[in-house]
């Protein structure tokens, strides 16, 4: 352990991201009181393109500060899987075959995970046109069920944990979690998807994806549920309220902060899910959970990138609300949205037999706090039951 991460331990009463000495090879992690520990990294939008431009590997960079530490000190750090929650393209149009080609270059600078550990959703600047075929780019190079394993490089049959469904939501397990995993529809045309320029920020999920996702919840009632999904819940997490998204000019005009403003797009729900099956301000994921308070455990999103001490709207990145902790875990950008952009990720630790999570933030740069450990960032959350850990799929 070096001086750094000692410094780091001392701040944040854990020991190198919540575990004990290092064990032996192969050897299960352990947290210092022995028990096993199932770690997951959380985090999204990249905006691969965008930060390209600006000569920055914004994926690579995250994936090799987790495995070999960063170049300005931050330390290494283990998981078990990655969450990476949408937003890999930077284009403002949409994406194209040269941009996904970079996304799974940079995916190679896995050295210690297989590229089949991170598991993806879709984000509105993945989305595709208003005349081209449906999602056909997360689809080639993002792929999360491995259909298109020649350009994605992803192999469904090396899954830790199999997936079950589509592209668009599907499921896994892991020990008594069930991890429910949404994919945004910002696609086709306005209002509800994007037109031919510009990320039309406002969330969208149709309705089957609600009713599966219903289903899973009512059908799991002894589960630990992670829900995911590009965006968050309407007025959960910071700047996730109506029009929080923007500032006022000077006569009084909306003005793109935290996203873009296109009045063609339902505005007013840039900063979460505001769409369902086309319906403006749905709110079914928040009527359902205000009424069946604890059915879910987590609802982990992305999409309004700020750094990790801003409240607008009085809440921060990680909130509880009917029972579920809400968790923005965005943004890996640096230059996408740059006046608020700073580069994190969180580290989720759930130790066997506890109800209590450990959730850590991690900054990938230095530009708003030394690279690694954010202690003021740390959180413990409460779970609806003890976690526990089944053996390991072969």
């Amino acid at each position: 352990m070096n001086r750094r991460q000692f410094i780091v331990t001392a701040a944040t009463g854990t020991v190198v991201a919540g575990l004990g000495p290092s064990a032996p090879a192969g050897a299960p992690p352990r947290a210092p009181d022995g028990r096993s520990v199932f770690r997951i990294w959380a985090t999204s939008d990249p905006h691969v393109g965008t930060d390209q431009r600006r000569g920055r590997e914004s994926l690579a960079d995250a994936i090799r500060d987790s495995e070999q530490g960063g170049k300005q000190g931050g330390p290494a750090f283990d998981w078990d899987i990655g969450l990476m929650l949408g937003d890999f393209s930077g284009s403002q149009e949409t994406p194209n075959d040269a941009e996904g080609a970079e996304i799974v270059r940079q995916f190679g600078a896995l050295k210690k995970h297989r590229r089949e550990d991170i598991y993806e959703v879709v984000g509105n600047h993945d989305a595709s046109g208003p005349d081209e075929p449906t999602q056909w780019w997360f689809k080639k190079w993002i792929d999360p069920t491995g259909e298109n394993t020649r350009f994605s490089g992803v192999d469904a049959r090396r899954r830790p944990y199999p997936i079950e469904g589509t592209w668009e939501r599907y499921s896994f397990r892991v020990g008594n979690m069930l991890f429910l995993m949404m994919g945004d529809r910002n696609d086709g045309g306005p209002p509800v998807g994007r037109g031919k320029h510009g990320g039309y920020p406002s969330g969208a999920v149709t309705g089957e994806t609600f009713e599966w996702w219903k289903h899973h919840v009512e059908a799991n009632p002894g589960a630990i549920i992670v829900s995911a999904h590009h965006h968050m819940l309407k007025e959960t997490t910071v700047a996730s309220g109506p029009w929080e998204a923007y500032l006022r000019g000077k006569n009084g005009e909306w003005v793109g902060h935290y996203h873009g403003y296109f009045p063609d797009g339902g505005p007013e729900g840039a900063s979460y899910l505001y769409w369902v099956d086309g319906k403006p301000d749905a709110q079914a994921f928040e009527r359902y959970l205000a009424a069946h308070p604890g059915a879910i455990d987590f609802w982990l999103g992305g999409h309004t990138h700020t750094n990790p001490d801003d409240r607008k709207g009085g809440r921060s990145h990680i909130e509880k609300k009917w029972g579920a902790n809400f968790m923005n875990c965005s943004a890996l950008t640096r230059h996408h949205v740059g006046k608020t952009s700073v580069p994190l990720s969180r580290l989720m630790t759930f130790t066997e037999g506890s109800d209590e999570v450990l959730v850590q933030c991690y900054l990938h740069t230095s530009d708003f706090a030394p690279q690694g450990w954010y202690p003021p960032a740390e959180r413990r959350v409460r779970l609806g039951r003890a976690f526990r850990l089944s053996p390991r799929n072969k």
